[in-house]
């Protein structure tokens, strides 16, 4: 693939506060120790495109601890890299001020490899994605930016996403950002939501960024559509395939089967607000998540936590420490204590007779090789819960069981849309 692609790492995550205070939105653990921006890195080397750009700016330390530990493998003896660009006022005295002026304060290094197109791609999104596909029906449209887009039920859309309306030919014809009312596909209730995810002949990208605007899906989109360039949109829905064993139930053994669209291929989250995150962290747990960790074909890549293994501790009839439906990192200790259906991230103490139930723990932290827990107290009781980073809960602590007690300790809690409970997150660091 004659192509260089720029993942959009520098966005401050207001929305996810306060598990973005200290670090940036893809820097964010998911699913036990992956981080958001993992899954788009790993999409871009699964698909052979490993000469990458990440493009950071807010509260990035973390992040950048991460590329490198993680993605130090590729060899640019052989043109692979995976390259942090932080922002650095390149043509004025001006930090990035969206997607548009980022991708235009770095073109001239861009250019430097003499790429035909540019991927521009967001890092915070969950998703399995070949973007050799996109770029096969970019060719053949002839086209000169394609837009990838997926299908959202409108109720979801609205105010929510970026939707665009396609002409019979996939040409689109409109784009909404962000409206009450977006444009629903003929017949169905379903919108065309923008993926921020596009693809640009370097020629036009120059010609377009050379115009001004801030951000693409704000300015140089509606922009090009004013002036009635044609801009191609890319159906992930329905053409997104990733080859991938899934597993079957066979004369009473479970077996692998080679399938050419695994079921997840059309799998597209934005986790952007707390909910969506915690959402799609727990759908992870479920029997037939809609977003498979577990691929062959398709690895996911993350760095290595050195951890030492999970262990579950003491049996009947005393406390036993035990978890159902749930994912356990290395690192994590149940002292009898119980879990389930939660996601429990590298480094967390849990004593006895404690139960944590539908919540996601971000887990410890390494500290010169020392481990600073996460410690869940003795008969503590946790559910509906985001719990960050080296948290300290004291013995009997309950946590999602009354609001204004969880007000009044200073956390943040909302509520959920899916039921009449409420979500708390406690930040990191925090101690009862």
């Amino acid at each position: 693939m004659d192509v260089i692609a720029l993942v959009m790492a520098g966005g401050a995550g207001e929305r996810l506060r306060p598990l973005t205070d200290e670090r940036a939105k893809p820097a964010v653990l998911f699913g036990g120790f992956y981080r958001i921006i993992d899954f788009t890195l790993s999409n871009c080397i699964n698909s052979d495109l490993r000469r990458v750009f990440v493009l950071t700016q807010y509260k990035s330390r973390s992040l950048s601890n991460h590329l490198k530990t993680t993605y130090g493998f590729l060899s640019r003896r052989v043109g692979e890299f995976i390259d942090e660009i932080p922002a650095q006022m390149q043509l004025g005295g001006d930090w990035y001020k969206g997607t548009a002026d980022a991708v235009r304060q770095n073109l001239a290094l861009v250019e430097q490899h003499n790429p035909r197109r540019v991927l521009i791609v967001s890092g915070d999104h969950i998703y399995k994605m070949d973007y050799r596909l996109m770029q096969g029906f970019h060719v053949a449209c002839g086209a000169e930016v394609s837009l990838a887009v997926c299908r959202v039920d409108v109720e979801e859309a609205r105010s929510t996403y970026g939707v665009v309306e396609v002409d019979e030919q996939g040409t689109i014809v409109g784009f909404v950002e962000k409206s009450p009312n977006p444009p629903v596909l003929p017949g169905t209730q379903q919108c065309l939501a923008s993926m921020g995810i596009y693809l640009f002949n370097v020629e036009t990208l120059r010609e377009w960024l050379s115009m001004g605007g801030d951000d693409f899906g704000h300015d140089v989109m509606p922009g090009m559509l004013a002036q009635g360039k044609k801009i191609h949109a890319y159906d992930f829905s329905a053409n997104n395939k990733i080859e991938e064993f899934e597993a079957v139930l066979c004369e009473g053994r479970r077996r692998k089967r080679l399938v050419p669209r695994a079921s997840d291929s059309d799998f597209w989250r934005d986790v952007g607000t707390l909910e969506s995150y915690w959402s799609a962290n727990l759908d992870l747990v479920s029997v037939a998540p809609r977003f498979n960790l577990y691929g062959e074909k398709w690895p996911l890549f993350c760095s290595p936590q050195h951890y030492p293994p999970a262990k579950f501790e003491y049996e009947l009839p005393g406390p036993v420490g035990q978890a159902t439906s749930s994912i356990v990192c290395d690192g994590v200790i149940l002292s009898g204590g119980r879990v389930r259906g939660s996601v429990l991230s590298p480094g967390i103490y849990l004593h006895s007779h404690a139960l944590v139930e539908n919540s996601v723990l971000l887990g410890g932290s390494l500290d010169n090789g020392l481990v600073n827990e996460t410690v869940i107290g003795r008969d503590c009781r946790i559910r509906n819960a985001i719990i960050d980073e080296n948290v300290s809960l004291c013995e009997g602590t309950t946590l999602g069981y009354d609001r204004a007690q969880d007000e009044a300790r200073g956390l943040k809690v909302q509520s959920l849309s899916s039921s009449s409970d409420y979500l708390v997150v406690v930040p990191r660091g925090f101690s009862t």
